[in-house]
């Protein structure tokens, strides 16, 4: 299954991609689906990093928003994040990371809109570009929330994870 991803592109999914997708991510070590998460955060041929981040935010459970949260929150620092909250309209979040709280709880995120996480996600990549591999392992720990990326964003990490399949 996996040999037809060596060498794809975005716009060559196949029509099997959720399901190809689904099948290797219960086989395969989490660090090979983070790579290839990386590789899709990265590519030109997909959405930008915070538009994927906030779309798979927006799928997400309180648990998965808060450690996706706390994820950008620990690159950018509480105080960044507190003023992208309050810019956001999050003035009860801000006032908490203002206040000495360095983490959100899952109720706590599920007040926050996957726009503000696209922006905060967008912050957090200019300030430190490794946030992609932090948010990619996370990810990769949560494959369902993974196939909400569209068919262009797997096909690019299921063609990186061949590669490093084949290579190695």
């Amino acid at each position: 299954m996996l040999q037809q991803y060596s060498g794809a592109q975005a716009g060559q999914a196949p029509d099997t991609v959720q399901d190809d997708f689904d099948q290797l991510s219960q086989t395969a070590p989490p660090s090979a689906l983070a790579d290839g998460l990386a590789a899709a955060f990265r590519s030109d041929q997909t959405p930008a990093f915070g538009q994927m981040v906030a779309q798979m935010f927006g799928n997400a459970n309180g648990q998965q928003r808060a450690g996706i949260l706390n994820t950008l929150i620990s690159t950018l620092g509480p105080a960044i994040a507190a003023q992208l909250f309050a810019k956001g309209g999050l003035s009860g979040l801000a006032g908490l990371l203002s206040g000495g709280q360095t983490e959100v709880t899952p109720e706590q995120a599920e007040q926050v809109s996957p726009e503000a996480v696209q922006e905060i996600a967008e912050h957090a990549e200019r300030k430190d570009p490794s946030i992609i591999d932090q948010v990619s392992n996370f990810y990769a720990e949560h494959p369902t929330l993974v196939k909400t990326i569209g068919a262009a964003a797997l096909t690019i990490a299921l063609a990186k994870i061949a590669e490093r399949q084949y290579k190695g």
